[in-house]
């Protein structure tokens, strides 16, 4: 209440201090230069799978590229594996297996060909170092645990190719544990055996658990199974809009117990209840029905699939604002406090508001902050401080386990 009340002052007294826009843009654009900025995932390597995307140049296609992340002020990416949940038997899991390491492949394809603009980052200080050199750094997570199979060997191949998180399931339930939005419903009540095995292991080689998108169950025995801090790579408050992937009040207390960070997800949908449109949805089930089951799409049909998808989601959706936003990280702020909030902009996987629809536009959240009364402090955190404090948590914790 006290946060909320100094926000409110701060911001009623910004016109009588002479803030005008101008004086904040260039605030901002400071606190850019001189704090690491991160965004926890975006969805951009499915555009890395067309062979004539490239990062190094300006798309209009896709949100995430590297001249748009210097434009946008954002130091650090974190570049999403992501595999869809399908069947679970050896044959589907060595596919998935095998697709998951070509991701990985063109994510280094594409960091080689762009050496001048971006490097690979590993560890905290690598994005520090790389920000030095005026460069991006770029992240990888594992989005769903689900190529991995029953295999616990995978967990350190992909660790080793450079995941440094991996979400635990996506839309889902898999072997690992259950998901937030199964139409089936709950499968192991929270994490399987396997899936134990699977955080230990994270844990052991220093490794973050990602606990976005699983299930409320799933998340509370993480919490007691974990060694280490976890993250929410892009979840919401679920208090502001009333979705399953989003945490409630009482995740994000485990949460700050546990040391972790959510950190906000800008994807409209999770962030602001929309109210109902009939013309969008109606023009969503002739797509559906168009392309009928997407699994069994070609690759470039899906990318095709996708397309059109977002573009009539930009013609009719009304979409929640930067203000939004913001309105997610001052609720953990006042539920939970300034250290276990940061940014994950689900961008290239639907992810994108009024105001910051791709990474060039990520010092709009920085204006909004900024006019609500946050301090750079406050800010240095959101944007990555309290993010990395984690990081360098489970790389000590691992450290420590192998001495």
């Amino acid at each position: 209440m006290r946060h909320s009340t100094f926000l409110l002052i701060a911001v009623l007294l910004l016109p009588a201090c002479g803030n005008t826009q101008d004086q904040l843009l260039k605030k901002a654009d400071r606190l850019h230069k001189h704090i690491l900025t991160v965004d926890t995932h975006c969805d951009t390597p499915l555009n890395l799978m067309e062979s004539d995307f490239d990062l190094g140049k300006r798309n209009e296609k896709g949100c995430v590229d590297f001249p748009r992340m210097a434009e946008g002020g954002l130091d650090a990416e974190f570049f999403a594996v992501f595999i869809a949940q399908g069947p679970r038997n050896d044959t589907a899991y060595q596919e998935a297996h095998k697709k998951a390491l070509e991701i990985f492949d063109a994510i280094h394809k594409n960091l080689e060909k762009n050496s001048s603009l971006a490097e690979l980052a590993l560890t905290p200080d690598d994005a520090l170092t790389i920000k030095k050199k005026k460069k991006r750094a770029i992240f990888i997570g594992l989005e769903n645990g689900y190529p991995a199979g029953k295999d616990l060997r995978r967990i350190r191949e992909y660790y080793d190719l450079g995941a440094r998180y991996i979400t635990l399931s996506h839309s889902g339930n898999n072997d690992i544990c259950d998901s937030s939005t199964d139409p089936k419903g709950p499968e192991n009540n929270g994490l399987s055996p396997f899936g134990e095995q699977v955080v230990k292991e994270m844990n052991e080689i220093g490794m973050m658990v990602d606990v976005s998108h699983i299930s409320d169950e799933s998340f509370f025995d993480v919490i007691k199974v974990s060694k280490a801090p976890v993250i929410a790579s892009h979840s919401s408050c679920r208090c502001l809009c009333s979705r399953s992937r989003n945490m409630t009040d009482e995740m994000l207390q485990s949460l700050k117990a546990n040391g972790g960070v959510i950190q906000i997800c800008i994807l409209s949908n999770y962030i602001k209840t929309a109210e109902p449109d009939p013309e969008l949805e109606a023009k969503l089930d002739e797509l559906e029905k168009k392309w009928g089951d997407t699994k069994s799409l070609t690759e470039e049909q899906k990318q095709q699939y996708r397309s059109e998808r977002k573009d009539l989601q930009n013609k009719y959706k009304k979409l929640a604002t930067v203000a939004d936003v913001v309105d997610h990280i001052d609720h953990v702020v006042q539920v939970i406090g300034i250290d276990y909030v940061g940014i994950g902009t689900d961008f290239d996987g639907g992810g994108g508001v009024e105001g910051c629809k791709s990474v060039a536009e990520m010092k709009n959240i920085t204006l909004e902050l900024l006019r609500r009364g946050y301090s750079k402090a406050d800010i240095e955190k959101i944007w990555g401080g309290n993010l990395m404090r984690v990081f360098r948590e489970v790389e000590r914790i691992a450290g420590k386990n192998n001495i």
